[in-house]
């Protein structure tokens, strides 16, 4: 067992930008902790940090040279004939073998199978040592008894259950609101005041000009009580302000993730009980190489299917038939709809065009609008600014390039959407908004998936298994 790590007052600076600052907290033995935020927020990078692969920018970490570490990347650029599922295993196996007091893992869902997700799964579940992962799996982060949330240049601490937590943050957001709600509600009430005293100064002013004329009161009292009034006013709306202003930085510290309003042109009326792909004794394979045979698949206009196997099934080669990819060789009976009714999703986001920025990527696909339709349009997906909608796809981030092809998909519904393992690599933030938009797409889905909780949010219906 280890002694406690001390991570004194360290900063994450890079690049002119700060990722965090001051953040302080003592590593105890056999604790559980997941680190989670924002893609780009400095996750992978504390965990290097705590393993001694890199220095803070600031502060300093207290650890005795003896602790073992075990660690798993996100990236493992070893072992280059494996899958990424067998990659995975691997260096986690050799990470073990060094018996470590800590293990640190770096998404290690990612590209997991079923079969794979529960081993690791429940080896965590049981691991007795000192865990600390970076992930935004929700089937992961309910094992966990510990979260450190990076957020606006800050480490939040949180101890207890992953539903504690996010019950916890929507209950001080609510809060928030409610205390904004009546900030609101005390402007007014401010402003009616003023005008109400502005209009007693009035009447008093007009009768001290009269009392004035007749030498019983000094000149200018009505002024005077108007200037009290004015003076009153502004504090009150100063205060008002300021408050306003923390409770929205509270708001933002708690970042809960603001809702997209995704509308389609493809309505659920347009979609019935046609079949959009239809499979009979179907084979999908390279030049030498088959992959799957015996394929009978059905999807009728709003099914929500998921394709799922273990790793190297050829899930990923049935979506490239039903896109009838080129160098896809198929077998069999094939009723698969016009490339034009076909959307494509993966988790690189490949159907952007670098080149463009947001608003041409929108004005391309929809001629007929005006600009101030597509302005709108794109503010229902968070693209809200000049700069923002201005941007070239090329910087945008992992977040915006996902709110962006969902917007595509919006902007122009294609009766049949392809997603291939679209939960992989995405900050939690960005699930909501691609579960927020996949709820309510009207037309069918078939997605490549692990992640069955993911599954469950977006309302799948049906599981097609393939089997090596």
């Amino acid at each position: 067992m280890h002694k406690p790590i001390l991570l004194k007052n360290i900063s994450l600076l890079f690049d002119n930008q700060t990722y965090f600052e001051n953040f302080s907290i003592q590593i105890m033995p056999c604790a559980h902790i997941a680190i989670i935020g924002a893609n780009g927020s400095g996750k992978s990078s504390l965990l290097k940090i705590i393993k001694g692969d890199l220095l803070p920018s600031r502060g300093t970490i207290e650890t005795n040279k003896n602790i073992v570490f075990g660690y798993v990347p996100q990236l493992i650029y070893e072992h280059n004939t494996l899958s990424g599922a067998e990659k995975f295993n691997k260096t986690l196996s050799l990470a073990l073998s060094n018996q470590p007091d800590i293990l640190l893992l770096d998404e290690p869902t990612n590209h997991l199978d079923l079969k794979n997700r529960a081993s690791l799964m429940k080896m965590l579940n049981f691991y007795k040592g000192t865990l600390i992962t970076v992930s935004h799996d929700k089937e992961l982060l309910k094992n966990i008894s510990s979260f450190w949330h990076i957020n606006n240049k800050k480490v939040t601490v949180f101890t207890g259950t992953y539903d504690n937590y996010t019950n916890l943050t929507l209950q001080n957001r609510q809060h928030i609101k409610d205390e904004l709600k009546t900030l609101v509600k005390e402007k007014k009430e401010t402003h009616k005041a003023l005008m109400r005293e502005q209009e007693r100064a009035k009447k008093s002013k007009d009768r001290g000009e009269k009392f004035v004329a007749q030498k019983k009161w000094l000149p200018a009292v009505g002024d005077l009580k108007a200037s009290y009034a004015r003076k009153a006013a502004g504090k009150n709306y100063a205060d008002n302000a300021a408050k306003r202003e923390l409770l929205h930085e509270h708001l933002a510290d708690l970042k809960i993730v603001e809702p997209l309003k995704p509308s389609f042109t493809l309505n659920f009326k347009d979609t019935n009980s046609k079949t959009i792909v239809s499979i009979s004794s179907g084979s999908v394979g390279y030049k030498d190489k088959p992959i799957i045979k015996d394929i009978n698949l059905f999807v009728t206009g709003n099914d929500h299917l998921a394709i799922v196997g273990n790793n190297g099934t050829g899930k990923t080669t049935l979506l490239k038939a039903i896109l009838n990819c080129p160098e896809i060789i198929k077998g069999g009976m094939w009723d698969t709809p016009n490339d034009k009714d076909v959307g494509y999703l993966d988790q690189h986001y490949s159907s952007l065009d670098n080149t463009k920025t947001v608003l041409e990527t929108i004005i391309d696909l929809s001629p007929g609008k005006t600009f101030s339709q597509i302005r709108s349009f794109l503010n229902d997906f968070l693209f809200r600014k000049n700069e923002e909608v201005n941007k070239h796809v090329s910087v945008l981030s992992g977040g915006e390039r996902a709110r962006l092809s969902l917007a595509k998909i919006a902007i122009k519904t294609p009766k049949l959407l392809l997603l291939d393992e679209i939960s992989n690599n995405i900050d939690l933030e960005t699930r909501e908004h691609v579960i927020q938009v996949l709820k309510k797409y009207p037309g069918a889905i078939i997605i490549v998936s692990h992640d069955s909780t993911f599954l469950e949010e977006i309302n799948i219906s049906n599981r097609y298994t393939i089997k090596k």
